[in-house]
This record gives C-alpha cells, sequence and structure tokens, in this order.
C-alpha cells in the first residue's frame, strides 16, 4: 500500500527526517512510535506533501513524492492531523459532508455519514450543532470520520487520543480496529503505548529522525531495551 524509503526532509537548515524507511500493508495498522520532537508528525507531514519531502514515497506503487497534497488526497490517502482542526460555524453534518471529494456524493465509497453515526452515537445527538461546542473527544471523533467520508484507502492519524479521557482512548481504539477491517490501512502516530499495542500488527519506533526499531507489539513489550532507550520518560 504505502513504501517510504529513504525519506529526508528539512525545516530551514534544520534536518528533522534523516533517511526513514517504512511501509504499511493492505489492510494493515502500523503504529510509528517516539518521543515528541523526533518527525513522527513530520513523516506524515512529507507523505501529505505538506512538507517537501526528498526520496521515495510510493502508493499502489505509483510515485508520490512532490505532489501537492490535493492530488495525494485524491489518489486515497486521508489525513488526520494532531490539531483535530474543524470548521467552526458549521455544524457537525457540515463538517462532515466538506469530507466527500469533488463530485462524490455521501454513500458513493466505503463510508457514508450514517456508519458515523452509527459509530458515534455523540454525532447524531450534535448533527445539527455548531461543531465547535463539542468536546475534545467528539472534535477528535469528527475528525477521524470526515477524513473517512472521502473514501481514503490508506489513512494517517496522528496523536488521536492525546487529551482524552481513557473511556475515549478505549472508544478511539475500537474504531481504528474497525476501519481497518473495512480494509482501510492505517498509519498511527500515538504516544500511549497500551492503545498502539493494542490495536496495531506492527509498530516502528523513531528516533532523532530515523526508525531504529521494527517489529510486533508482543516484541516490542519484550525488548525493555529499546523501549528504555528510544520510548519511556
Amino acid at each position: 500500500m504505502l513504501q517510504v524509503t529513504d525519506l529526508h526532509a528539512f525545516y530551514g537548515k534544520s534536518h528533522i527526517l534523516q533517511g526513514v524507511n517504512l511501509e504499511v500493508g493492505e489492510g494493515e495498522i502500523v503504529s510509528l512510535l517516539g518521543r515528541n520532537g523526533v518527525g513522527r508528525s513530520t513523516t506524515c507531514k512529507a507523505i501529505m506533501g505538506e512538507v517537501a519531502p526528498h526520496g521515495s514515497i510510493q502508493f499502489r506503487g505509483q510515485e508520490i513524492a512532490g505532489r501537492k497534497s490535493f492530488e495525494i488526497a485524491k489518489a486515497g490517502i486521508g489525513y488526520v492531523p494532531e490539531n483535530r482542526d474543524i470548521f467552526p460555524g458549521l455544524t457537525t453534518r457540515q463538517n462532515l459532508m466538506l469530507g466527500l471529494k469533488p463530485g462524490q456524493k455521501d454513500g458513493d465509497g466505503r463510508w457514508c455519514m450514517e456508519d458515523m453515526f452509527e459509530m458515534f452515537p455523540n454525532l447524531r445527538n450534535r448533527a445539527d450543532v455548531d461543531a465547535s461546542v463539542m468536546s475534545g473527544g467528539e472534535k477528535q471523533m469528527l475528525t477521524i470520520c470526515r477524513a473517512l467520508m472521502g473514501n481514503p484507502d490508506f489513512i494517517m492519524i496522528d496523536e488521536p487520543t492525546e487529551g482524552l479521557a481513557p473511556k475515549i482512548v478505549e472508544h478511539v481504539g475500537d474504531l481504528l480496529l474497525q476501519i481497518a477491517e473495512r480494509g482501510v490501512s492505517i498509519l498511527l502516530v500515538e504516544q500511549k503505548l497500551t492503545i498502539a499495542l493494542r490495536v496495531t500488527n506492527r509498530v516502528y519506533v523513531m528516533g532523532h529522525g530515523h526508525i531504529v526499531y521494527e517489529g510486533t507489539p508482543q516484541a516490542l513489550r519484550e525488548n525493555d531495551e529499546i523501549r528504555k532507550e528510544w520510548l519511556e520518560v
């Protein structure tokens, strides 16, 4: 589905990504773990074309490095950034409709608005309410669902559980599993090891702008050295 090879990225003169290599298969949930500031979010932004990438990014065998963000989205990649951007002044329903691609109608793809309301009844209850008054957890659900409305084959989700109550964190984890069950591949950037190791097929650990570990969740649980050096505070 996605193959990233020798990916570099810069902010000015700062060399943030220093040869990142990773891949995500069909229907896989892959976690990208690491401490703050190591380049996880920048990796997503480079894949999405929001940061200039240097290296190879192949999606379904096609090179997308250097293409514009809207072209990458049209190719089938969704992106949920960590800042939970919603459109204030618009209702929950209107926010969801903005996730549709040009020419796409609700129900054309893998997901429809009714699916979102079934997964998150709170969104149905607030369908015609200004989205800006929702709680942080509800806004997170909305941003994920809005990305799904565009019918992506692959979605990157950056820190979806940040600042959420434990019960909502569990709900987000269940949602990620539901998304994968429908054939959507996921690259998850996450700080909470508990949720990441529960839902993912494979994990990458990033440190200092490159990948320092790749393995299964179980293998990472058993690797005290990697966790202590690259993950624990």
